[in-house]
C-alpha cells in the first residue's frame, strides 16, 4: 500500500502541477473562454489511462497462463523502462517544463478555435497517466491483485490532486525539487522490484530460461531445481519461504519497497542488482552530487518562481493576480 500510495502520489502531482501551470497561463493571458476545452483533453486522458487499466487487468483473462505472463512479463518492462526515462526527464527539463508548456498552449490558441487545446490537455496529462498505470498495475500483479495495493494508489492520486490544488491556490509551500528528487530515488529502487518481477513472468511464461524451463539445474536424486551458488545461473538463487512467510506482513513490506520475495531465481537477483547499480548511480550522480547540466545561480534567483517546475512552491496564484507571480 505504501509503495502505490507513494506512485500514486508522484504522478498525480506531477500531472496536477502541468495542469495547474496550463489553467494559470489561461487566466493570466485571459484566455479563460477556451478552458473548458483545456479540461476535456485532461479528461480524455484520464479516462483512457483508466480503460487502459481496464483492459490490462480484464482482457487477458481468457489468455492462456503461458500468454498472460509473457504480456505480464513484457508490460512491467515496459513500465520500468518509462518510468526510467520519466525520472531522468524530470531532473533535465523541470527548468524549461513550465515555459515549453505555456508556448504549446500559444500556439494552440494561435489556431483560431482553441480547440488545438483539446490535445494540449491530452498529451500533457496522458503522458503521466500511461506511465502511472502502466507501473501501478505491475506492481498490483506482483502483489496478486491486491485490494490494498490499489486503495493505496487511489489515495496517493487522491493527495495528489489536493496537494495540487492547495499549491495553485498558494494555500501550500512545497518544495517541489526536493519533493521530486527523493520519490525519484524511491521510484528506482521500486522500479528494479518491478524490473525483477518482470523477469520472473518471462521466466514462468519460457520465454526466459528458469527454474520452469528445462534449461534449470535438477538435483539428479530428488528432481528438484537447485537453489543458491549450486543453481546458478538458471535456478533458484534462494528459497527461504520457511524463514519469511511469502504471505507475511514483513515478505508485503519487503516486497512493496526493494522488489524481495522469499523464492528469487538468479535472473532475477542479477536484472535487479544491474539496475540499481547502473540507473541508481547516474540518478545519484545527477540528483545530489550535480553532475548535470546547471543554471547560474543568478538566474534562479531572478527567475519568478513558477518558471521552475522542480522548485515551484506556488504554481499557479497568477490566475488571481495579474502581477504575474505564478
Amino acid at each position: 500500500m505504501l509503495g502505490t500510495f507513494l506512485i500514486g502520489l508522484r504522478e498525480g502531482l506531477e500531472a496536477a502541477l502541468v495542469v495547474g501551470i496550463l489553467v494559470a497561463y489561461l487566466h493570466r493571458s485571459g484566455r479563460t473562454d477556451v478552458l473548458p476545452r483545456l479540461w476535456i483533453g485532461v479528461a480524455i486522458a484520464i479516462l483512457g489511462s483508466l480503460a487502459l487499466g481496464f483492459i490490462l487487468t480484464f482482457g487477458a483473462r481468457t489468455l492462456t497462463f503461458q500468454a498472460q505472463e509473457l504480456i505480464g512479463g513484457t508490460l512491467s518492462l515496459i513500465a520500468v523502462a518509462m518510468v526510467t526515462w520519466m525520472i531522468f526527464w524530470m531532473l533535465r527539463a523541470s527548468r524549461g517544463l513550465k515555459a515549453s508548456l505555456e508556448h504549446d498552449v500559444d500556439r494552440a490558441v494561435a489556431r483560431g478555435s482553441g480547440w488545438a487545446l483539446v490535445a494540449v490537455g491530452f498529451l500533457s496529462v496522458g503522458r503521466e497517466g500511461i506511465e502511472t498505470t502502466l507501473f501501478l498495475w505491475s506492481m498490483v500483479q506482483s502483489f496478486g491483485n491486491s485490494p490494498q495495493a490499489l486503495l493505496g494508489a487511489l489515495l496517493g492520486l487522491l493527495t495528489a490532486a489536493v496537494l495540487g490544488w492547495l499549491i495553485y491556490r498558494g494555500m501550500v509551500s512545497l518544495n517541489l525539487k526536493v519533493f521530486f528528487t527523493w520519490t525519484g530515488a524511491f521510484l528506482v529502487i521500486v522500479a528494479a522490484g518491478i524490473l525483477a518481477y518482470g523477469i520472473h513472468d518471462l521466466q514462468e511464461a519460457g520465454f526466459l530460461p528458469g527454474p520452469f524451463t528445462s534449461a534449470a539445474p535438477v538435483d539428479p536424486a530428488t528432481g528438484d531445481v537447485l537453489s543458491g551458488f549450486a543453481g546458478f545461473p538458471f535456478g533458484w538463487a534462494f528459497q527461504i519461504s520457511h524463514i519469511i512467510a511469502p504471505a507475511g506482513a514483513l515478505a508485503a513490506v519487503l516486497k512493496g519497497t526493494i522488489g524481495f520475495t522469499p523464492e528469487m531465481t538468479w535472473l532475477e537477483i542479477i536484472g535487479w542488482a544491474l539496475y540499481l547499480a547502473i540507473v541508481g548511480t547516474l540518478f545519484v550522480r545527477r540528483a545530489f552530487l550535480g553532475h548535470a547540466p546547471k543554471t547560474s545561480s543568478a538566474k534562479a534567483t531572478d527567475e519568478p518562481a513558477g518558471d521552475d517546475a522542480g522548485t515551484t512552491q506556488r504554481p499557479a496564484p497568477a490566475a488571481h493576480n495579474e502581477e504575474g507571480k505564478e
